[in-house]
C-alpha cells in the first residue's frame, strides 16, 4: 500500500486520536466502539474507490454513503432492510432531539444514550471524512487540524472541570502523525535522498530538517500542556475559587461574570464577611411570611466540590411554566412581589422566588432557565433593577411527603443529583442515620435533624469556606460552620442516601418595614434542596436559625433545636412549593424541550425492563459455546469416520494372514471397498489423536513404522499396543494388499490407544485434547491458509484485469 491509500489510512487512525478527549464525556467505552468501526468502514470505501481510481467526487460519495449506512447500521429504526429508508431518517430526527434533550438532563459523564451516541459517531465520522478529503485529495493536512480541533472544543464547552491533558496528548500526536506520513509521502513522490557522500538514504531515515521538526512539535505539545497550568485563568467550577477572598461577585460590584459563571460560594462569603451592612433588596410580597428569594444553585459534585452549569434557556417573555394542577397534594396559592435592588448588588443572575410564573418590567435581554430554576443574563446585571413577579407556593405535611415513592435507578434526575465523591466515613455515618427508615421523607428528617445542637452542631463565620469535599468531611467532624457548611454537607449526606439534591443561594427575609422586606448583605445566605418524587424539589435548611437573621423553616422541615413544632415560623408552611426544575407529579419536566414554554414533558422516564443479567446470561453461554466449538468439531469428526461405524462383516481376531491360499486376484466387491474407507478412516483418526496428544507425526513413514513408534514414544503397554498394531496393519493392508483387512475391531482398537495416550500424558495434554483439540485447530490454520492465498491470488488477478480497464472511461466524459 502506497501512496494516497496509506495517507487515508493515517488520516483514519489520526480522527480517531484526535476523538481521545470525547472519553471525558461518556462513562463508558461503547462511544469509541461505534465510533472505531465507523471510521474504518470509511476509510476503507475511501481505499476501495482509490484503489479502481475512481474521481474525487466518487471518492466523497462513497465515504458518505458508508457513513449513512453505517449510522442505520447502529441506529436502526426497525423499518429498514440494511439501506436506509425514510423511516430511517425520521428516526435520525428523533435521535437529534432526544440528545438534546440529553444535554440538559445529564451531567458528565454521560451515560450510554443513543441520541448522544448517535450525535457523537455522526460527528466524528463527518470529521474522518473532512480530514481524509483535506489530507489525501487537497493535499492540506495543516488544514485537516481544524475539524480535528472542532472534536477537542466538544469537551471543552460541556466539561466542568478542566479537560485531562492525557486525550489532548493523544489527539496532538494524531495530528503530527498525520504531518510526517504527508512530508514522507511528499519524499517519495519527489525521489530519493542521498547524503553528501553520495550513499543511499532511505525515507524513513531522520534528516537534519525532519529532526528539527520533530522538536519543534514535541516542544509545542508540551508547551500546549504546560502553559494553561502557569497562567492564571478562571474555571468553570463554582467551587475553584472558593478559597479566595469572597470578593467574587458582592456587593461592590466586582466582577459581574456572564451567563451564570460566577464563585457562588466565593460571593456568599464575600458579603457575609464584609465589614459593613448594605441594603441590597427592597421587598414588597402579599404573602403574609415569604420564603427566600432565590438566585442560584449548585449541583455538580466532584472531588473539588459543589459546582455548577451555565444556565441554558429562552427568553422570559416567553412566558414561564405554571405548576399548579400538576401536583400530587397541597394547595397552591398565587401572590405578587415588587423587588427593587439597589445599585451595591450587581450580578447576572436575578432574584427571585421558587416557582415563579410570571414576570413584568423586567426589561429585555434574561433568560429562564427551567431545570436550575433561575432567571439569568449574558449582557445585563441586577444593578438598580426594580421588577415584579407572581409565584405560587403549596402547602404539604408530613403525613404526605411520606407517600414519596423512591426514583427509579435509571431516572435522570437520580443518576445526575445522587452522585458523591467516595469517602467510607461519611458513607457509614450516613448508613447509621437512615438506618430502619423506609421511606424518602423519613431518610431525609434523619439526616436533617442530625444538624443540632444535641449533636454539638455551631455556627460560626470564622471557619475557612467549605470548597473540597475533604473540607466537607472535616466540618462532619469539627461541626462549626456557617450555612456554606451546612447546605453542601446535607446536600452530599442526602446524595449519599440516595435522595436528589443540590446547594440553593439567595437570601434569608431580613427586617421587616411596614409592608416591605429590607434585605442586606448579611441575609446572603445557602441552603439545601432535596427532590421527591411528585412533590419536585424542597428546601431543607439545615443551618441553626437562631444565628441567621431572616431564618425561616416549613412545616416538613422544623428547627430541630426548637423543643415544640409549634414554634417555627409558619411562612415555612407555604415556603417549599414544589420546584419548576420538575414540576410535581411530572418528573419529566427536566427533559422537556426549551421552546416548550407550557413545560410538557416529553422525555419518558418509564422504567424499561431490565436485560442486564439476561443479556450477562446470554453473553456467557455464547462464550462457552463459542469455548466448546473444537472439542463439539472434534467429536463429530470422529463419529463420522468409518471405523465408528457397526461392523457389517465377520470380525477378523488377528491383523495377521492373507486371502485364501493360491488366491492372487484382486476381487472387488462391496465388502472390500468398504473394509478399505473403514482402514483409511480409521488410520485419519488415529493421526488426528495422535496429534491431539502431541505426537509428532510423519506423513513419509510407513503405517507399520509409524504404528511401532507410537508405541515407543507413548509407551503403550499390551492392549494399547496391540491395537496400534492391528490399526498400523489394518492400513497397510488397505494400501497394499489385494484383501483388506476387514472386520469391526478398529473402533476398539482406536478407543484402546486412545486410553493408552491418555494414561500416558500429562493432565494438561488431556484437558487440551478434551477442550481444544489440535487436530482440529490445525486443519483450521490450514484452512485459513488456503484460502487466504486463494484470495491474495484472485485479488491479484482482479487488479491485473482493472489495470486494463479504467473506470474514468465511463465516469468522466471525453471530448471527440
Amino acid at each position: 500500500m502506497t501512496g494516497r491509500r496509506r495517507l487515508g489510512m493515517v488520516a483514519a487512525g489520526a480522527t480517531l486520536l484526535a476523538a481521545a478527549p470525547i472519553t471525558s464525556i461518556f462513562d463508558t467505552w461503547t462511544w469509541l466502539v461505534r465510533c472505531i468501526l465507523a471510521v474504518g468502514l470509511i476509510a476503507g470505501a475511501a481505499l476501495l474507490a482509490r484503489t479502481v481510481r475512481f474521481p474525487t467526487w466518487a471518492q466523497a460519495l462513497s465515504m458518505v454513503v458508508v457513513l449513512l449506512v453505517s449510522l442505520t447500521w447502529m441506529f436502526p429504526s426497525g423499518h429498514e432492510l440494511l439501506i436506509p429508508t425514510p423511516a430511517t431518517f425520521g428516526h435520525f430526527a428523533d435521535l437529534f432531539t432526544q440528545a438534546g434533550q440529553d444535554t440538559r438532563s445529564y451531567g458528565v459523564p454521560v451515560p450510554d444514550r443513543d441520541g448522544l451516541l448517535f450525535v457523537t459517531v455522526l460527528g466524528i465520522g463527518s470529521v474522518a471524512i473532512a480530514v481524509d478529503l483535506l489530507t489525501v485529495v487537497a493535499r492540506r493536512p495543516a488544514l485537516a487540524g481544524l475539524p480535528m480541533l472542532a472534536i477537542y472544543s466538544v469537551p471543552v464547552a460541556v466539561y466542568v472541570d478542566s479537560v485531562p491533558v492525557v486525550p489532548f496528548i493523544i489527539g496532538a500526536a494524531g495530528f503530527l502523525w498525520l504531518l510526517v506520513s504527508d512530508n514522507i509521502d511528499r519524499v517519495r513522490r519527489f525521489g530519493r535522498r542521498f547524503t553528501g557522500d553520495g550513499r543511499d538514504v532511505d525515507v524513513w531515515e531522520p534528516s537534519p530538517l525532519a529532526a528539527a521538526g520533530r522538536r519543534l512539535g514535541v516542544v509545542g505539545v508540551v508547551a500546549a500542556v504546560l502553559l494553561p497550568l502557569l497562567v492564571p485563568t478562571v474555571t468553570g467550577g463554582l467551587l475553584s475559587q472558593i478559597t479566595q477572598s469572597g470578593n467574587g461577585i458582592g456587593t461592590g460590584g466586582a466582577g459581574t461574570g456572564t451567563g451564570g459563571r460566577i464563585s457562588l460560594f466565593a460571593s456568599l462569603n464575600g458579603r457575609l464577611t464584609q465589614g459593613d451592612t448594605v441594603p441590597v433588596i427592597k421587598l414588597t410580597t402579599n404573602e403574609r411570611q415569604p420564603y427566600y428569594l432565590r438566585f442560584g444553585v449548585a449541583d455538580q459534585l466532584t472531588n473539588q466540590g459543589f459546582g455548577n452549569r451555565s444556565p441554558v434557556g429562552n427568553p422570559v417573555n416567553r412566558g414561564m411554566p405554571d405548576p399548579r394542577g400538576s401536583t400530587a397534594g397541597g394547595e397552591f396559592q398565587q401572590y405578587h412581589a415588587r423587588i427593587e435592588i439597589s445599585d451595591d448588588l450587581q450580578q447576572s443572575m436575578l432574584p427571585i422566588y421558587s416557582n415563579t410564573i410570571r414576570t413584568a418590567d423586567l426589561g429585555g435581554g434574561w433568560s429562564f432557565d427551567p431545570n436550575q430554576q433561575v432567571i439569568f443574563s449574558n449582557r445585563q446585571t441586577t444593578k438598580g433593577k426594580k421588577y415584579d413577579i407572581d409565584y405560587v407556593r403549596a402547602n404539604y405535611s408530613e403525613a404526605e411527603l411520606r407517600r414519596a415513592e423512591p426514583l427509579n435507578k435509571d431516572n435522570p434526575l437520580r443518576t445526575q443529583y445522587t452522585n458523591t465523591p467516595p469517602d467510607a466515613e461519611v458513607d457509614t455515618l450516613v448508613a447509621g442515620l437512615i438506618k430502619g427508615k423506609t421511606t424518602e421523607y423519613d431518610k431525609m428528617r434523619a439526616l436533617y435533624d442530625y444538624f443540632s445542637k444535641e449533636n454539638k452542631f455551631t455556627y460560626s463565620l470564622s471557619t475557612e469556606p467549605a470548597g473540597s469535599s475533604t473540607q466537607i468531611a472535616a466540618f462532619l467532624k469539627n461541626k462549626v460552620g456557617y450555612c456554606q457548611q451546612y447546605a453542601a454537607a446535607l446536600a452530599w449526606m442526602a446524595r449519599v442516601a440516595g435522595i436528589p439534591a443540590r446547594v440553593a443561594f439567595g437570601f434569608t427575609l431580613g427586617a421587616q418595614q411596614g409592608n416591605s422586606w429590607i434585605i442586606t448583605n448579611r441575609n446572603a445566605h445557602a441552603w439545601t434542596e432535596v427532590y421527591f418524587q411528585d412533590f419536585g424539589w424542597l428546601p431543607f435548611d439545615a443551618t441553626p436559625a437562631s444565628s441567621v437573621a431572616g431564618s425561616t423553616r416549613s412545616e416538613w422541615a422544623p428547627d430541630p433545636d426548637s423543643t415544640s413544632p409549634e414554634a417555627t415560623t409558619p411562612a415555612g408552611a407555604n415556603a417549599g412549593g414544589p420546584e419548576s426544575s420538575v414540576a410535581p407529579g411530572n418528573p419529566d419536566r427536566l427533559d422537556r424541550g426549551l421552546d416548550d414554554p407550557t413545560g410538557a414533558g416529553t422525555f419518558d422516564t418509564t422504567t424499561p425492563t431490565s436485560y442486564t443479567a439476561l443479556w450477562i446470561a446470554a453473553a456467557a453461554a455464547l462464550l462457552l459455546a463459542l469455548l466448546l466449538v473444537p472439542a463439539l468439531r472434534r467429536k463429530l469428526l470422529r463419529r463420522r469416520r468409518h471405523a465408528a461405524t457397526a461392523p457389517k462383516a465377520p470380525k477378523v481376531l488377528s491383523a495377521s494372514g492373507a486371502g485364501p491360499p493360491g488366491d492372487y486376484d484382486i476381487v472387488v466387491t462391496p465388502e472390500a471397498v468398504r473394509a478399505r474407507e473403514d482402514a483409511h478412516a480409521a488410520w485419519d483418526e488415529l493421526l488426528d489423536t495422535m496429534i491431539d496428544f502431541r505426537i509428532p507425526v510423519d506423513p513419509t513413514e510407513t503405517p507399520r513404522v509409524t504404528a511401532q513408534r507410537l508405541i515407543k514414544d507413548a509407551i503403550l503397554l499390551e492392549e494399547p499396543a496391540t491395537a496400534a498394531t492391528l490399526l498400523g496393519s489394518a492400513e497397510e493392508r488397505a494400501r497394499y494388499a489385494r484383501r483388506p483387512l476387514q472386520g469391526g475391531e478398529l473402533t476398539v482398537a482406536l478407543g484402546r490407544v486412545r486410553k493408552g495416550l491418555a494414561r500416558s500424558a500429562t493432565r494438561r495434554t488431556r484437558i487440551t485434547a478434551a477442550l481444544f483439540p489440535p487436530s482440529v485447530l490445525l486443519r483450521w490454520r490450514l484452512a485459513t491458509a488456503e484460502g487466504s492465498a486463494r484470495t491474495v491470488a484472485a485479488g491479484a488477478r482482479l487488479r491485473d484485469s482493472l489495470a486494463r480497464f479504467s473506470p474514468r472511461r465511463l465516469l468522466t466524459s471525453r471530448s471527440r
